[in-house]
């Protein structure tokens, strides 16, 4: 006969919502988890508790490939070349965003005047890449 595991022990459940034993016992005492006692008095946490205290609102998705999320799509107004280096200008809006990337990036993309294209910003550095907007 199987019998189907509803409640995880302490370190189970630990681990399934990512914090210490010690922890899981301190708001077992505050009255922040609800645990049981099995039939050797030790503390089993219902799957129901863990699921409750690891459901996390679902992050937003941009649907690209790059884990920058602050993505301004619009149209190069000016891309000027000096050496290995490049200054591609996008008009976004009414935002208009400036990127120094090399050559090679403004070759291999296609960047010219009028091209639809994105400018990726993460933290202090700003990313481009061509295509629908």
């Amino acid at each position: 006969m199987l019998v189907q595991v509803v409640d995880l022990t302490l370190g189970e459940a630990a681990r399934a919502i990512g914090v210490s034993v010690d922890t899981l016992r301190r708001w077992d005492r505050a009255g922040k988890v609800a645990t049981v006692r099995d039939d050797r008095n030790q503390r089993r946490v219902p799957r129901e508790e863990v699921e409750r205290l690891t459901s996390r609102p679902a992050r937003h998705s941009t649907g690209a490939g790059l884990s920058a999320r602050n993505r301004f799509p619009g149209v190069v107004v000016s891309v000027e070349v000096d050496g290995v280096m490049a200054l591609v200008e996008i008009e976004a809006g009414p935002h208009r965003i400036t990127a120094a990337v090399t050559r090679d990036a403004v070759q291999e993309l296609g960047l010219v005047e009028g091209a639809r294209a994105t400018a990726a910003v993460k933290a202090t550095s700003v990313m481009v890449e061509r295509g629908a907007a």
